[in-house]
């Protein structure tokens, strides 16, 4: 015996509005923020690893024997931006710490370049170098803001994963919790190290 045609449509329309009550367009919803917050990140991050060089290379010109915190500048950012910042870091705790980990060194070493620039009045007056520490100062602004929307992003799909009736749909399609920048590694990124001029 034929099914009617009318049935299996019906089957399906069932099927989508259980979909939709139990919170599963909300999760591709939340997962295209949370990309699209991810893409931010990364570009401000990308922005800043795009300074860098001419930044190296103007202090480079006024303290050139400071090659310790120049070394380590350059290297800092070759880690970072050798990471492959895939969207499956986003699903994968351990890479994420990764990147996390590589970007707070950089904004470190980064932080000492600077406490070390203000022992050279010359180098403080430099057009070139005031330009590219504030290009780099607003760099850092957005990338504080772009976190922080990311931050807001995986909070808001997290709690839809854990929470009761789509904690279902999220064991059901394997939805996992995503990791996000942990509070520890943020106050390490915003404190900048101390510096001892005192040593030789």
């Amino acid at each position: 015996m034929r099914k009617h045609p009318f049935s299996r449509w019906f089957v399906l329309g069932f099927l989508a509005v259980l979909l939709s009550g139990c919170g599963y367009n909300e999760f591709q919803s939340k997962d295209e923020a949370i990309k699209a917050a991810w893409g931010e990140v990364v570009n401000q991050y990308q922005r800043r690893a795009d300074l860098i060089p001419n930044l190296v290379n103007t202090v480079k010109g006024y303290a050139s024997h400071e090659k310790e915190t120049l070394e380590s500048v350059t290297r800092a950012r070759a880690t970072a931006t050798s990471i492959q910042v895939t969207p499956e870091v986003l699903n994968n705790p351990a890479a994420f710490q990764k990147f996390q980990q590589a970007q707070g060194e950089l904004s470190s070493a980064l932080s000492r370049l600077m406490a070390v620039s203000e022992k050279y009045p010359d180098l403080k007056a430099d057009t070139s170098f005031r330009d590219l520490q504030s290009q780099l100062e607003g760099t850092e602004n957005r990338i504080t803001v772009a976190r922080q929307r990311y931050i807001a992003s995986v909070q808001e799909y997290n709690v839809l994963a854990r929470r009761f009736p789509t904690n279902l749909t999220a064991m059901i399609f394997s939805y996992e919790v995503k990791p996000t920048f942990q509070v520890e590694n943020e106050k390490a990124i915003s404190t900048a190290p101390a510096v001892d001029f005192g040593k030789k």
